[in-house]
Protein backbone atom coordinates (compact mmCIF):
# COMPACT_ATOMS: atom_id res chain seq x y z
CA UNK A 1 0.00 0.00 0.00
CA UNK A 2 1.32 3.76 -0.80
CA UNK A 3 1.82 6.35 1.54
CA UNK A 4 -0.67 8.29 0.43
CA UNK A 5 -3.58 5.35 0.32
CA UNK A 6 -2.33 4.47 3.77
CA UNK A 7 -3.16 8.35 4.54
CA UNK A 8 -6.53 8.25 2.71
CA UNK A 9 -7.19 5.15 4.91
CA UNK A 10 -6.16 6.82 7.97
CA UNK A 11 -8.36 9.62 7.67
CA UNK A 12 -11.16 7.55 6.06
CA UNK A 13 -11.26 6.10 9.51
CA UNK A 14 -10.38 9.40 11.38
CA UNK A 15 -13.76 10.31 9.83
CA UNK A 16 -16.19 7.64 11.02
CA UNK A 17 -14.08 8.00 14.70
CA UNK A 18 -14.64 11.87 14.85
CA UNK A 19 -18.64 11.21 13.34
CA UNK A 20 -19.59 8.14 16.30
CA UNK A 21 -18.27 10.67 18.14
CA UNK A 22 -20.18 13.19 17.51
CA UNK A 23 -23.39 11.33 17.34
CA UNK A 24 -22.11 10.02 20.76
CA UNK A 25 -22.17 13.54 21.97
CA UNK A 26 -25.51 14.50 20.48
CA UNK A 27 -26.88 11.12 22.49
CA UNK A 28 -25.20 12.44 25.74
CA UNK A 29 -26.66 16.31 25.43
CA UNK A 30 -30.62 14.94 24.92
CA UNK A 31 -30.28 12.59 26.92
CA UNK A 32 -28.50 15.37 30.08
CA UNK A 33 -31.29 17.96 28.80
CA UNK A 34 -28.61 20.14 26.92
CA UNK A 35 -29.49 21.24 23.80
CA UNK A 36 -27.45 20.89 20.17
CA UNK A 37 -27.77 24.93 19.74
CA UNK A 38 -27.97 27.91 22.12
CA UNK A 39 -31.16 29.61 22.10
CA UNK A 40 -34.31 27.85 22.33
CA UNK A 41 -34.60 27.50 25.27
CA UNK A 42 -31.49 28.23 26.89
CA UNK A 43 -28.90 25.21 27.95
CA UNK A 44 -30.43 23.64 31.24
CA UNK A 45 -29.72 22.54 34.84
CA UNK A 46 -29.32 18.60 34.47
CA UNK A 47 -29.21 18.20 37.60
CA UNK A 48 -32.52 20.04 38.12
CA UNK A 49 -34.13 17.98 35.14
CA UNK A 50 -32.81 14.49 36.69
CA UNK A 51 -34.86 16.08 39.89
CA UNK A 52 -37.75 16.44 38.27
CA UNK A 53 -37.81 13.04 36.42
CA UNK A 54 -37.25 11.15 39.55
CA UNK A 55 -39.77 12.94 41.84
CA UNK A 56 -42.51 12.85 38.93
CA UNK A 57 -41.81 9.61 38.78
CA UNK A 58 -41.95 8.78 42.22
CA UNK A 59 -45.76 10.05 42.07
CA UNK A 60 -46.40 8.22 39.48
CA UNK A 61 -45.03 5.00 41.66
CA UNK A 62 -46.95 5.81 44.34
CA UNK A 63 -50.44 5.80 42.11
CA UNK A 64 -49.52 2.67 41.01
CA UNK A 65 -47.53 2.36 37.66
CA UNK A 66 -44.60 0.19 37.18
CA UNK A 67 -41.16 1.71 38.86
CA UNK A 68 -39.17 2.07 35.59
CA UNK A 69 -41.94 2.67 33.58
CA UNK A 70 -42.80 5.89 35.40
CA UNK A 71 -39.03 6.87 35.04
CA UNK A 72 -39.03 6.27 31.26
CA UNK A 73 -42.37 7.93 31.10
CA UNK A 74 -41.07 10.86 33.16
CA UNK A 75 -37.92 10.83 31.13
CA UNK A 76 -39.78 11.28 27.95
CA UNK A 77 -41.97 14.07 29.33
CA UNK A 78 -39.46 16.26 30.23
CA UNK A 79 -37.70 15.79 26.60
CA UNK A 80 -38.45 18.48 24.53
CA UNK A 81 -38.78 15.99 21.40
CA UNK A 82 -40.96 13.75 23.64
CA UNK A 83 -38.96 11.28 21.69
CA UNK A 84 -35.79 9.23 23.08
CA UNK A 85 -33.74 6.04 22.05
CA UNK A 86 -33.21 3.54 24.10
CA UNK A 87 -29.47 4.58 24.43
CA UNK A 88 -30.49 7.72 25.67
CA UNK A 89 -33.23 6.42 28.09
CA UNK A 90 -30.30 4.14 29.51
CA UNK A 91 -27.90 7.06 29.67
CA UNK A 92 -30.35 9.59 31.15
CA UNK A 93 -32.00 7.45 33.79
CA UNK A 94 -28.78 4.62 34.51
CA UNK A 95 -30.45 1.86 34.04
CA UNK A 96 -30.05 -1.26 31.24
CA UNK A 97 -31.24 -1.41 27.78
CA UNK A 98 -33.03 -4.45 29.22
CA UNK A 99 -34.64 -2.42 31.81
CA UNK A 100 -35.82 0.05 29.03
CA UNK A 101 -37.47 -2.49 26.86
CA UNK A 102 -39.50 -3.61 29.80
CA UNK A 103 -40.60 0.05 30.65
CA UNK A 104 -41.99 0.49 26.74
CA UNK A 105 -43.54 -2.59 26.45
CA UNK A 106 -45.87 -1.79 29.63
CA UNK A 107 -45.73 1.88 28.81
CA UNK A 108 -46.88 0.73 24.61
CA UNK A 109 -49.87 -2.10 26.48
CA UNK A 110 -51.14 0.63 28.54
CA UNK A 111 -51.34 3.38 24.98
CA UNK A 112 -48.97 5.71 27.15
CA UNK A 113 -45.87 5.37 23.96
CA UNK A 114 -45.68 4.52 20.85
CA UNK A 115 -42.51 2.79 19.07
CA UNK A 116 -41.37 4.29 15.43
CA UNK A 117 -38.07 3.61 13.52
CA UNK A 118 -35.45 5.97 12.82
CA UNK A 119 -35.37 6.90 9.45
CA UNK A 120 -32.07 5.29 7.44
CA UNK A 121 -31.49 3.69 11.38
CA UNK A 122 -32.34 -0.05 13.21
CA UNK A 123 -32.87 2.15 16.11
CA UNK A 124 -36.27 2.30 17.06
CA UNK A 125 -37.90 5.55 19.04
CA UNK A 126 -39.73 6.08 21.71
CA UNK A 127 -42.43 9.10 21.79
CA UNK A 128 -45.38 10.21 23.95
CA UNK A 129 -48.46 10.32 21.85
CA UNK A 130 -50.09 13.20 21.01
CA UNK A 131 -52.68 14.65 23.63
CA UNK A 132 -51.06 11.86 25.70
CA UNK A 133 -53.49 12.37 28.77
CA UNK A 134 -56.17 12.83 26.40
CA UNK A 135 -55.06 9.43 24.92
CA UNK A 136 -55.16 7.71 28.29
CA UNK A 137 -58.40 8.35 29.97
CA UNK A 138 -59.94 7.57 26.48
CA UNK A 139 -58.21 4.15 26.77
CA UNK A 140 -59.43 4.14 30.69
CA UNK A 141 -62.67 4.71 29.26
CA UNK A 142 -62.46 1.40 27.25
CA UNK A 143 -61.32 -0.57 29.89
CA UNK A 144 -64.53 0.50 32.43
CA UNK A 145 -66.59 -0.43 29.41
CA UNK A 146 -65.48 -3.71 29.59
CA UNK A 147 -65.62 -3.98 33.67
CA UNK A 148 -69.03 -2.58 33.83
CA UNK A 149 -70.39 -5.52 31.05
CA UNK A 150 -68.56 -7.76 32.51
CA UNK A 151 -70.11 -6.31 36.65
CA UNK A 152 -73.47 -6.47 34.85
CA UNK A 153 -73.18 -10.26 33.59
CA UNK A 154 -71.96 -10.78 37.59
CA UNK A 155 -75.31 -9.11 38.57
CA UNK A 156 -77.18 -11.94 36.43
CA UNK A 157 -75.24 -15.12 37.64
CA UNK A 158 -75.52 -13.91 41.36
CA UNK A 159 -78.78 -12.23 41.41
CA UNK A 160 -80.15 -8.44 41.06
CA UNK A 161 -81.98 -9.27 44.81
CA UNK A 162 -78.90 -10.88 46.69
CA UNK A 163 -76.21 -8.61 48.49
CA UNK A 164 -73.12 -9.62 46.69
CA UNK A 165 -75.32 -9.16 43.46
CA UNK A 166 -76.58 -5.30 44.56
CA UNK A 167 -73.18 -4.68 44.92
CA UNK A 168 -72.32 -5.45 41.38
CA UNK A 169 -75.17 -3.73 40.33
CA UNK A 170 -74.11 -0.46 41.91
CA UNK A 171 -70.47 -0.33 40.87
CA UNK A 172 -71.72 -1.44 37.69
CA UNK A 173 -73.58 1.81 37.72
CA UNK A 174 -70.59 3.91 39.28
CA UNK A 175 -68.29 2.55 36.10
CA UNK A 176 -71.72 3.95 33.36
CA UNK A 177 -71.66 7.40 35.95
CA UNK A 178 -67.97 8.00 35.50
CA UNK A 179 -67.78 7.12 31.54
CA UNK A 180 -70.65 9.42 31.23
CA UNK A 181 -68.55 12.17 33.09
CA UNK A 182 -65.15 11.46 31.35
CA UNK A 183 -66.19 11.89 28.08
CA UNK A 184 -68.16 15.38 29.18
CA UNK A 185 -65.03 16.35 30.86
CA UNK A 186 -62.53 15.55 28.36
CA UNK A 187 -64.55 17.76 25.80
CA UNK A 188 -64.71 20.36 28.32
CA UNK A 189 -60.78 20.07 28.79
CA UNK A 190 -60.60 20.18 24.99
CA UNK A 191 -62.48 23.41 24.39
CA UNK A 192 -60.76 24.93 27.43
CA UNK A 193 -56.99 24.12 25.88
CA UNK A 194 -57.89 26.15 23.24
CA UNK A 195 -57.94 29.77 25.47
CA UNK A 196 -54.36 28.79 26.72
CA UNK A 197 -50.95 30.27 25.48
CA UNK A 198 -49.90 26.33 24.52
CA UNK A 199 -47.66 27.22 21.09
CA UNK A 200 -44.81 25.49 22.73
CA UNK A 201 -46.34 22.41 23.22
CA UNK A 202 -48.13 22.02 20.25
CA UNK A 203 -45.31 19.88 18.90
CA UNK A 204 -44.60 15.95 18.38
CA UNK A 205 -46.85 15.70 21.79
CA UNK A 206 -49.36 17.38 23.11
CA UNK A 207 -51.21 16.83 27.05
Amino acid sequence: MSSESGENARDRQGGRQVTGDASAKRETDRATGKRDTDGTPGKRDAEAVSRFVERFASELTEAGMQRMASRVFAALLADDDASMTSAELSLALQISPAAVSGAVNYLTQVSMVGREREPGSRRDRYRLHNEIWYTTFTSRDRVLTRWEQTLKDGVGALGEHTPAGARLAETAAFFEFMQGELAAMMDRWREHRKTLDLSAADGPASA
